[in-house]
């Protein structure tokens, strides 16, 4: 394998598999990438057996010939460089030889036939929509996964699709985030799939603000394809909650409340609440809104926020972090929040909007 290229052209393919590439490995060659070298083109390939990303650049390819190196060391090499810098690589028995200018490294390689890629994923229906439109999908729901739950179908978000929608659904089981977004293309047939964590944030790395994606679904696998990036994720195998059942739907009691206003007040509030649990009650009057919070150290917090409301009193507590991480999804200048009673979940939405919403249990205080 022989191939020149500028430094730009081999760092950005470099940049976007790189977040897969783990530091510590139980297996060598999961540290590596795979660069494959063929028709002006070479392409780069990172994988933690969970995800795999594969990014293509146009170079002068000499030689064919296909290789894993050093991912990090790869990418450090080129960060390295002179931002003008001509680069050529050069495969001479287990060794890559790397120069540039004055500079030469190289470094130790692994066979190519070792490295392990995923091939075809068996997709079925595939799905066009705009980079933008998944990202924000994923912005608005990913927060709400859990982290290393013994629920493995929580460690992950769902992605369903239906008649003309695209739909986002994370939960920990304290909390939930729905947001969906109505596709015009065609007709979806009705499948739910669950991305692990990881994947999901990597995906969120890689969407920009510009440009189509097109998603497939397998039985085992989605895969997503970006200009000169390819993403593919193993599914987590697993039955994900029916989540429509603990949405609320009386929305008797709701509020409307600025929702700057809301979070000032909540942020402030916090500074007092119990740093292990995070508990803080809401006193809901027609005359306003109450925020309490205090700790074992006797310390106490009361701030009082004007707010839009005809229904019944109510005295309900809640961990401050989900309601803030639920504030922050919404971008509208107010919020909306339905609670049919003191032991009941919260649902927080923008007003006459029900595309997105967020569901927050309470907490006893």
């Amino acid at each position: 394998m022989k191939l020149t290229a500028s430094r730009e052209a081999l760092l950005k393919p470099l940049q976007a598999v790189i977040g897969v590439v783990e530091r510590r490995q139980t297996m060598p060659i999961l540290a590596n990438v795979l660069l494959i070298a063929r028709d002006g083109q070479v392409g780069m390939t990172a994988t933690d057996l969970e995800v795999e990303l594969v990014a293509t650049t146009e170079v002068e390819v000499e030689t064919a010939g296909e290789v894993t190196v050093p991912g990090r060391k790869l990418l450090d090499i080129c960060r390295a460089l002179p931002a003008d810098a001509k680069v050529s690589m050069n495969l001479s028995g287990e060794k890559l030889t790397v120069k540039s200018g004055r500079s030469k490294f190289t470094l130790m390689t692994l066979p190519a036939a070792e490295f392990p890629t995923i091939e075809d994923i068996n997709a079925g229906e595939s799905l066009l929509v705009s980079q933008v439109t998944l990202s924000k999908l994923l912005d608005k729901t990913h927060f709400s996964m859990a982290q290393q739950d013994v629920r493995y179908y929580l460690n992950g978000l769902l992605l369903e699709t239906g008649q003309k929608y695209l739909r986002a659904v994370a939960t920990d089981g304290h909390r939930l985030a729905l947001c969906e977004v109505e596709l015009d293309d065609k007709k979806m047939p009705e499948q739910q799939v669950i991305v692990p964590r990881k994947g999901v944030l990597e995906l969120q790395r890689l969407l920009g603000s510009e440009g189509e994606l097109e998603i497939e679904l397998g039985s085992n696998h989605i895969r997503i394809q970006l200009e000169g990036i390819r993403f593919t994720s193993k599914l987590i195998d697993g039955r994900f909650p029916e989540y429509e059942r603990v949405i609320p739907q009386d929305t008797s009691n709701e509020l409307t409340v600025d929702r700057e206003a809301l979070r000032g007040a909540l942020q402030r509030t916090a500074i007092l609440s119990n740093e292990k649990y995070r508990g803080i009650r809401l006193i809901i009057k027609k005359d306003g809104l109450l925020l309490q919070a205090h700790n074992p150290e006797q310390e106490e917090a009361e701030e009082e926020v004007e707010i839009s409301y005809a229904g019944d009193d109510i005295e309900i507590g809640f961990n401050v972090n989900y309601l803030l991480e639920a504030l922050a999804a919404i971008d509208s200048e107010e919020v909306a929040l339905a609670v049919v009673d003191g032991n009941s979940s919260c649902l927080l939405r923008e007003p006459g909007n029900a595309k997105c919403k967020y569901v927050v249990m309470p907490m006893r205080l």
